[in-house]
């Protein structure tokens, strides 16, 4: 196909433009292009023809100029490839680390395992230990009672022996002698001794201890494993990857609640505002208005957008504030920025996410978008958000944005090596957005 204009000779091909005829004046060759109409016609067309009025440029040049277009999309379609490249190689990379991970993990975990069923192996022998020299000591003190029970045995047999002699004797003195010497002795044996009654001795305890341990595991592990890590605190945000960000972006409705224990309630810098926002008395609160405030605007305002910079920023560590924009009308901003992001002005340079020192969510015209450094990415959120989540991990290079009334969807993360502090940042075209006062 042609390269040139639509409906003519493209660039160097000017020799052969008789053979192009105007499709109104069919007598007459085009020589001219329709910027209205994007359509090649005669010089007549816009003195006497449909065109009259309309822009209008020399074809040729028309033609130099969208070959030029051409040229810029061809070369901003190869960078856009290249970075589809380095994103398929870097998911791959990702991949295959995270097969690495895997691998290791369950490794550590065999591991773990082991050393638990040793400790369990330890601890049964230590209880059977336990059980045996207990179960030793009682019998040793059994085994004495029974020695000393034998030991009376024995002298009663011998007394036993020696009065059935006294019986028998014929002669009475004789008796009366050896009853004599044997009478103390026989009143002391006939007194009945003591029933003997051995402490018994019972492992109920050591039992009734190890079936409570099996109970309370039995009741750990019944629960779901996923829900168990969820409620473990060190497994929220740092416990699975020292880059939070991935897993917050992987788990698609992740707990409100592994956010808000980095909860920040970020106020506004009224200082930084256009003329015709209005700042709330609590400074969270920003609201469009019709006329611009009088005086001398200071340095850090914005003169030409309507937007607004926290006073707080964060330079390390993770943050995550909310923010709400039921109130915002048919557009809104919501990101964050640095402070060198440019105040004067409308340019690209000064706008929320069509730089480098800034990046956002954006919504306008029932449309979402991602915004950084002039790029953008469609979103496609499945309700219309009412109040956003933003989450960012300085170190790790991560600003997520959920959906709170959603569930806590995930709408977008991006990812960069922060150089400043960020500042929270809005933009409006309407109406009013609020951060929302965190515990």
């Amino acid at each position: 196909p042609p390269s040139g204009v639509p409906g003519g000779p493209g660039p160097g091909e000017s020799e052969e433009a008789g053979g192009w005829r105007c499709p109104e004046h069919s007598d007459r060759v085009v020589e001219l292009f329709c910027r209205r109409c994007r359509l090649c016609v005669c010089a007549l067309c816009p003195v006497l023809g449909t065109h009259r009025g309309h822009p209008i440029g020399l074809a040729l040049e028309e033609a130099v100029h969208v070959q030029r277009l051409a040229r810029e999309c061809l070369k901003q379609l190869a960078t856009k490839k290249e970075q589809e490249v380095g994103n398929i190689t870097q998911i791959e990379d990702t991949a295959e680390k995270l097969k690495a991970h895997a691998e290791s993990s369950k490794t550590w975990l065999a591991g773990k395992f082991t050393e638990l069923r040793l400790l369990l192996d330890e601890e049964e022998a230590l209880a059977k230990k336990f059980i045996d020299k207990n179960m030793q000591l009682a019998l040793q003190g059994y085994r004495e009672q029974a020695e000393s029970c034998g030991a009376q045995i024995d002298i009663i047999n011998d007394l036993s022996n020696r009065v059935w002699r006294i019986t028998q004797e014929p002669n009475p003195v004789l008796r009366l002698q050896a009853y004599t010497a044997t009478e103390q002795e026989m009143q002391q044996q006939m007194c009945l001794g003591e029933l003997c009654h051995p402490m018994p001795l019972s492992f109920e305890p050591v039992k009734s201890f190890f079936k409570g341990l099996l109970e309370a595991m039995q009741s750990t592990v019944q629960t779901p494993l996923d829900v168990r890590l969820k409620e473990n605190m060190n497994c929220q945000l740092s416990g699975f990857s020292t880059n939070p960000g991935a897993l917050l972006k992987i788990s698609p409705s992740p707990e409100r609640s592994l956010f808000l224990k980095h909860a920040r309630t970020p106020t506004l810098e009224p200082d930084t505002m256009h003329g015709r926002l209005r700042l709330s008395a609590d400074r969270l609160t920003v609201r469009c208005a019709l006329l611009g405030r009088l005086g001398p605007a200071p340095e850090l305002r914005f003169d030409a957008l309507l937007q607004v910079l926290a006073r707080d920023c964060f330079a390390a560590g993770r943050h995550y504030w909310e923010v709400d924009v039921q109130e915002a009308g048919a557009g809104w901003w919501v990101g964050a920025a640095y402070a060198s992001l440019r105040r004067r002005g409308s340019s690209a340079a000064a706008r929320l996410g069509c730089n480098r020192q800034s990046w956002c969510l954006k919504r306008y015209d029932l449309e979402y978008w991602a915004f950084h450094d002039g790029q953008r990415s469609r979103l496609h959120p499945r309700d219309d958000p009412d109040r956003l989540g933003v989450f960012l991990d300085y170190e790790a290079g991560i600003l997520s944005f959920y959906d709170v009334t959603g569930g806590m969807s995930h709408l977008h993360t991006f990812r960069a090596t922060f150089q400043e502090p960020l500042y929270p940042a809005l933009r409006l075209w309407e109406g009013a957005i609020s951060i929302t006062r965190l515990p």
